[in-house]
């Protein structure tokens, strides 16, 4: 089977061609960890696992690497200009009185239970930034002796003009590129363009009083040993060479990066290791609410536990998430959610079904069935089309296969799903409930009106050791017998 991906760098669908026979390295950026993640971010996590899923589907061996930023990422980022700004780990570290560190470990931990929640596959690897600072220098200093980088006394700069191909990732043409940035504010006198970017800040001007500094070996009048923090840029390009080596298979990550974040990291890793170093990049679209662009101030950056206090469970969304290809944007609503809830909902419901009357697996497939799966697999070779991956796993089961091998088949789809459909009961529901289950089931839903989550998981175990399954919905709890 020929896997198809569509290329950012050469802007058309190529043949994946992997470095090493069967074996995929993949790097996929992560979050910032200065605040807890909104669906949108969780939807771009979720891309990401669908297509190691997808390798691994496809029996790759995948080394996978997620990072988390917890330092260098300026809040500038946001209008266009990633070297300006405060650094958002220390912007909330000063609102919550908290150290960056605490802070960092606080949203990891928050993060990490909502992509369990979602069931996203563990990386390989999950660095954190500021545990390969020594390897930023190294970097750092390697393109300083080639003529790459420069030092003020305010940061060192990658000197764009130095890197003839800067704008291939985006496209953009470098002349009107830097025409416009000469109409916005320099702060740093020394720095020789406007589109130069930074591999290190120095704790001086605008950083003197930033909280997390380490000491280097580049030279400022302005401060000591050389103390400061990396850019953001260089973070990824060093996470990736120690982790996958100088060059990556794939490299994935919102489309935001492509004209800044992404384009420098090709410009300093290309600088340093002389080698390519990325040959397929994938770039997902944007979440948006009511047609709209999420955004806290209106409200709507919701997180995945306002997604739970809303009845749903998290693999709603994650169905959600499935009904939208990666490289289009994706319209969230409550009413497209909770037609999700009723899709999931339906497709379980009669996975439950087939269940009650399969007892052996099915030795030999009918043509039919490998029809299906030769259907579902050609969906995944074109560009991840997951949306299509999901219809025919709906197709599935209205087909006319036997039910052994409707499982058989709906059991490997979800291996690249990831809706947990093997985990489905054969069950039914409840005509008169037992009155000490009502009673605990109240205790538990004035447990979630107090936000009280911990004593209501522990009272969702209560049932579920009595024997009885709740599923929690838009329209009330449903009760099953296990």
């Amino acid at each position: 089977m020929k896997l198809k991906i569509y290329n950012t760098l050469s802007r058309k669908l190529e043949e994946f061609i992997p470095i090493e026979a069967n074996k995929l390295r993949f790097y996929h950026c992560g979050p910032t960890v200065y605040w807890a993640q909104h669906i949108g971010n969780l939807r771009g996590m979720t891309m990401g696992d669908l297509v190691v899923r997808t390798f691994k589907y496809l029996n790759y061996e995948t080394l996978h690497v997620r990072n988390y930023t917890d330092v260098g990422h300026l809040t500038g980022d946001n209008i266009g200009d990633a070297d300006s700004g405060e650094d958002r780990m220390e912007k909330s570290a000063r609102a919550q009185k908290l150290s960056p560190d605490i802070i960092a470990q606080k949203y990891i931990d928050q993060f990490e239970e909502d992509t369990k929640a979602i069931n996203l596959l563990e990386p390989t690897h999950k660095p954190r930034a500021t545990e390969y600072i020594p390897q930023m220098v190294e970097m750092t200093q390697t393109l300083i002796e080639k003529g790459f980088a420069y030092e003020t006394d305010l940061a060192v700069y990658f000197d764009v003009k130095k890197f003839p191909d800067y704008t291939k990732l985006s496209g953009q043409n470098l002349e009107k590129m830097q025409k416009d940035a000469g109409k916005g504010d320099v702060s740093d006198a020394q720095k020789k363009s406007p589109l130069d970017f930074a591999l290190w800040f120095f704790k001086a001007g605008v950083h003197k009083n930033s909280l997390q500094s380490w000491p280097s070996p580049f030279k400022s009048k302005l401060v000591k040993k050389g103390r400061g923090f990396p850019g953001w840029h260089i973070e990824c390009s060093v996470m990736s060479k120690t982790l996958l080596g100088d060059a990556l298979d794939a490299h994935m990550g919102g489309v935001e990066h492509i004209p800044i974040h992404h384009t420098n990291e090709i410009a300093q890793s290309e600088s340093a290791n002389n080698k390519k170093f990325v040959n397929y990049w994938l770039h997902n679209e944007h979440l948006l609410v009511n047609d709209k662009k999420m955004a806290k101030s209106e409200g709507t950056g919701y997180s995945l536990q306002e997604i739970m206090e809303h009845g749903f469970d998290p693999l709603t969304l994650r169905y959600f998430f499935l009904t939208a290809h990666y490289r289009s944007k994706q319209n969230f609503t409550w009413e497209a959610l909770k037609n999700a809830q009723a899709s999931l909902e339906e497709m379980k419901n009669k996975i439950a079904t087939l269940m009650l009357f399969t007892k052996e697996q099915q030795a030999e497939r009918s043509e039919a069935a490998l029809a299906l799966k030769q259907k579902f697999e050609n969906a995944l070779a074109d560009d991840f089309s997951i949306p299509q991956a999901l219809a025919t796993a709906w197709e599935t089961l209205k087909s006319e296969a036997m039910p052994q091998e409707k499982l058989q088949l709906l059991f490997e789809f979800d291996k690249v799903l990831g809706l947990k459909l093997n985990e489905t009961n054969a069950r039914q529901t409840l005509s008169d409930t037992p009155e000490n289950i009502k009673s605990l089931i109240a205790k538990r839903e004035q447990a979630r009106k107090n936000k009280d989550f911990k004593k209501s998981d522990d009272l969702r175990k209560q049932v579920e050791n009595l024997g009885f399954e709740l599923q929690d919905t838009p329209d009330g709890i449903r009760i099953y017998k296990k």
